[in-house]
């Protein structure tokens, strides 16, 4: 986490104070639990509810302790205990330290995939309005990066619209996936505390019991976590690149918001670059790139190690803050995106008509030349025209072998740009559920 790609909201979750305070609510839910069913006296867990509910955790002094103790909990612990006194010695009482760690760690993670689902409803917003907007403004399609057949820029919008909503579907899944918690233990088997305590702290810090742990949460749960953070950071690079590609200077179709006073370089005033696409293609590598640490957690010694801890403490806030700063920066850019429909159309000719190439062919299949011959009449006039070498529609209608099945007027219709868009409603129905 660095500043420039951070926004405040995501990064408190983050914060050691915000850690420390989830550390001591699991701690003195248990203590809630633990008095109830006898274990220790009720006097006991209202003390330190009462002394630590609104505490602010000396993180300098757990820091002090965790040096010489070199061990974070019993740091935490140990302040704790000067916070609340003699009672302090009823808490954690049967708990082993992951318990703490990997409950808070799944309330965070919780958290953070409520603000994620938030940005990714902006971007939804962003690409539905923006979509509609440009519904029915044509541009050309490209495969391989090659003008193709029209589509339109409404089209474009679509897909991405279509594809975010796949991942918030798959981070709702995660966020489920990821929110249990284990009160279970040394090794998981609740020798030492009642699993009537794990139920009751799940339900009060909005989780559910794991239903079963070894002394760690199982990392598979993790690894989806992140490999779904990954996959939303690729969606959100392929808009980039798309983006990325529009606004060159042969293409212009479409432009990134350029502001009163920016600057495009240091060294030629004229330059409109697209840094923020540039941008979020890098940070969606930054995400992508914890995916593959969280997959290689899920393999611990026997019942825990702490080979995962260390990769953890990284990635969880540096994947979540980068893709919370991403998306937001993505909703931005599409909200403001500037598009320009008559290059759109200047491109959509550039090629004099090679675009209904397809058009021809079917027709002249239609009316009795086989594919093959079809093909071979059809390519023949668009090569020359793909040299700058006359007019598509022309050299067909000069062609005797296409002449002796289609007459001018046939070959003027499979021209028509509005045949390659008439099912966009159907495409837009099917997306957003109204056209």
């Amino acid at each position: 986490m660095i500043p420039r790609y951070t926004r405040p909201e995501m990064a408190s979750i983050w914060e050691p104070q915000t850690r420390f305070k989830i550390w001591f609510e699991i701690e003195a839910h248990a203590a809630d639990a633990l008095a109830e069913l006898g274990v220790i006296p009720k006097e006991a867990a209202r003390t330190i509810w009462a002394k630590g509910k609104d505490a602010t955790f000396d993180v300098a002094r757990i820091d002090e302790i965790e040096r010489e103790t070199k061990h974070d909990v019993i740091a935490f612990l140990t302040h704790l205990a000067e916070i609340v006194g003699p009672e302090a010695r009823f808490v954690h009482q049967g708990m082993t330290s992951s318990d703490v760690l990997d409950t808070c760690l799944n309330v965070q993670l919780k958290r953070a995939a409520d603000l994620l689902i938030a940005d990714l409803d902006r971007v939804l917003a962003a690409l539905k309005m923006r979509a509609f907007e440009h519904k029915m403004t044509p541009t050309i399609g490209r495969s391989h990066g090659i003008h193709a057949e029209p589509v339109t820029f409404g089209l474009k919008l679509a897909y991405a619209h279509a594809e975010f909503a796949r991942a918030r579907a798959r981070l709702v899944a995660a966020r489920d996936e990821i929110s249990t918690c284990a009160i279970s233990g040394s090794v998981g088997t609740f020798a030492q505390i009642d699993p009537r305590v794990e139920e009751h702290v799940a339900k009060a810090m909005g989780l559910r019991p794991e239903p079963v742990s070894t002394q760690v949460i199982p990392r598979d749960r993790h690894a989806m976590y992140f490999a779904t953070l990954g996959v939303i950071a690729a969606s959100v690079e392929r808009l980039a690149v798309e983006v990325r590609h529009l606004q060159r200077t042969e293409v212009l179709e479409a432009e990134e918001f350029f502001s009163e006073g920016q600057k495009g370089s240091s060294s030629m005033p004229h330059k409109r670059n697209p840094v923020l696409s540039e941008n979020l293609s890098g940070l969606a590598r930054m995400v992508r790139a914890y995916v593959t640490p969280a997959l290689e957690n899920v393999v611990l010694w026997h019942e825990r190690d702490i080979s995962h801890s260390s990769a953890e403490r990284m990635m969880a806030p540096d994947a979540t803050v980068t893709l919370d700063f991403a998306l937001v920066r993505l909703a931005g850019l599409i909200e403001k995106l500037l598009v320009y429909p008559q290059n759109m159309q200047k491109n959509l000719d550039r090629l004099g008509g090679l675009v209904h190439s397809q058009r021809v062919l079917i027709a002249l299949t239609q009316k009795g030349a086989s594919r093959e011959d079809a093909y071979k009449f059809v390519q023949r006039n668009a090569m020359p025209v793909w040299r700058g070498e006359g007019d598509f529609q022309t050299l067909l209608k000069n062609d005797p072998d296409v002449k002796k099945y289609l007459t001018d007027a046939e070959i003027e219709e499979k021209f028509d740009l509005g045949y390659h868009l008439k099912h966009v409603d159907t495409i837009f129905q099917r997306v957003f559920g109204e056209a």
